[in-house]
């Protein structure tokens, strides 16, 4: 869950200068997200996410005021309630309103009433109750208090396609009220990789979601082959967890080998995708995978679980090769045995790199994304509030 800062005023954001053509008049959005969402020390997917479409709507005729409220967000205390109710409430009538779903989606008696008010689309990064780890009477609260808001707000914004057949599904949405908006991607100069084998990267905050203890059990079961692993991403977020991950390393001895890197961003974190041979990610949940994609940009052949959108994150080269290798989740054999194959077959690596570049290739653009938002915020004061 993200947690950070709060601004209290609303924050106009500039043009980004690879936006494109400015139309003459811009339409004004108000993007409500978690505190935080700058804080380079808790890097994430949906922060990322929310920064660049702030800076890339403007070109297809959206001017963003970002509003960020701080809280334990999908969970907040009064504070952090007390504030979005206030922020909302103090936003003119029919103003055009995007929210965070990690904001929204758990307090349906703040956002609803204002469901009638205010042209309100939720962005649903990933769904409330399918993150690892927490208590089933949570969970359940959590999807039941995500369906309210969901089904009373006349539009909703999903990161892949099967995210948005998975709201459509679980919560009994209107169809036509699902759209798409795919993360887009910034190609990278290729990576050069170490020895074109043995370097992998993981770059994902170390929590229940990303199943970090289930890489390394599988590295640990070919600790005789020569690879080193550098885990990159925040440890904040649950520290029991980083304390097992830690454990899990030092019982099988593999400090000098396997390395909590931390969070990383610009630079830093280049320079890790640049080092890196294969991107490894074994989450147990996910609506698209940023990380993949971003790995993707810089050539560099993925391995991951074979869960939500990851495989559409991994997607095809434009022959019709797959830039990487996907895994039943739940199960570190079949990772390990995937490594040993990565190592021990030279034709393998071959075409998972051919098909990589592909990809790469390929890949969308962040403009492809706003102009997605744009066309479904454009509709929002046009289409009335249909049922779920």
């Amino acid at each position: 869950m993200r947690v950070g800062e709060a601004s209290r005023t609303a924050e106009i954001v500039p043009m980004s200068p690879n936006a494109g053509i400015v139309p003459m008049s811009l339409r004004s959005l108000h993007f409500v997200m978690p505190g935080g969402v700058d804080d380079p020390a808790r890097p994430s997917g949906g922060n990322a996410y929310d920064r660049r479409i702030c800076l890339d709507l403007p070109g297809f005729g959206w001017q963003v005021r970002r509003h960020t409220v701080d809280g334990d967000w999908p969970r907040p205390a009064a504070a952090a309630r007390a504030e979005l109710a206030r922020v909302l409430r103090e936003l003119p009538d029919g103003a055009v309103v995007l929210l965070d779903g990690l904001v929204a989606c758990g307090v349906p008696e703040i956002v609803v009433p204002e469901a009638g008010r205010l042209s309100l689309a939720v962005l649903v990064h990933l769904p409330l109750g399918d993150e690892t780890g927490l208590a089933p009477g949570v969970a359940a609260g959590l999807d039941a208090a995500e369906r309210t808001v969901l089904r009373a707000v006349p539009a909703v914004i999903a990161t892949s396609d099967w995210a948005v057949r998975r709201l459509v599904s679980h919560h009994g949405l209107a169809p036509e009220r699902v759209h798409v908006a795919a993360p887009g991607a910034d190609i990278a100069p290729l990576a050069s990789g170490t020895d074109g084998v043995s370097r992998l990267l993981c770059v994902a905050a170390v929590t229940p979601r990303k199943g970090q203890h289930r890489l390394v059990k599988a590295l640990a079961a070919v600790a005789d082959l020569p690879w080193s692993c550098a885990l990159v991403g925040g440890l904040g977020q649950d520290p029991a967890y980083v304390e097992h991950i830690r454990s899990l390393i030092a019982e099988f001895r593999l400090e000098d080998r396997l390395h909590l890197a931390g969070p990383r961003t610009g630079a830093d974190l280049d320079a890790s995708y640049a080092a890196a041979d294969l991107m490894v990610l074994t989450s147990y949940a996910e609506t698209y995978g940023m990380a993949v994609t971003e790995a993707l940009a810089r050539g560099i052949p993925v391995l991951a679980t074979d869960v939500g959108g990851l495989p559409e994150a991994v997607g095809r080269a434009p022959d019709g090769g797959v830039p990487g290798i996907l895994v039943p989740p739940e199960d570190p054999a079949a990772i390990a045995a995937e490594l040993r194959g990565w190592f021990g077959e030279a034709d393998v690596r071959r075409r998972l790199k051919a098909a990589a570049r592909g990809r790469r290739a390929a890949l969308d653009g962040w403009a492809a994304t706003a102009r997605s938002l744009a066309g479904v915020l454009g509709r929002l004061r046009h289409e009335p509030q249909k049922a779920a």
